[in-house]
């Protein structure tokens, strides 16, 4: 699995759990038939995904989650969706490096 595929696998999960430690989306997810009986193995799942990226993308990605609760933005149109601000054709990502950080908001960039 590369790195992207598992930075935005730990933004799901970690989503998921927010989402889970609220007593009312747990009763709403209850009345829907998506009861999570082990939280445990989210978090055990979560140390494996963690365990596979780079320190320096983790540090930026639980930043961005702290200041903002979604670390991840989209890019469309040349346009990230976090801030919504044009980035430069320098943000723009290269084949060595896939990742790249908002120079705006300092959220992981999602290139489609």
């Amino acid at each position: 699995m590369n790195e992207v595929a598992s930075l935005l696998q730990l933004h799901d999960l970690d989503l998921l759990l927010s989402e889970v430690s609220d007593s009312g989306s747990r009763a709403q997810f209850k009345k829907l038939g998506l009861e999570i009986q082990d939280l445990n193995a989210l978090e055990r799942t979560r140390s494996r995904i963690v365990s596979a990226i780079d320190r320096r993308w983790l540090n930026h990605y639980e930043r961005a989650l702290r200041r903002y609760g979604r670390a991840v933005a989209i890019v469309r149109h040349r346009v990230c969706q976090g801030c919504f601000i044009k980035l430069p054709t320098s943000a723009s990502p290269s084949g060595d490096e896939p990742i790249t950080v908002c120079e705006s908001c300092g959220r992981l960039l999602y290139w489609r």
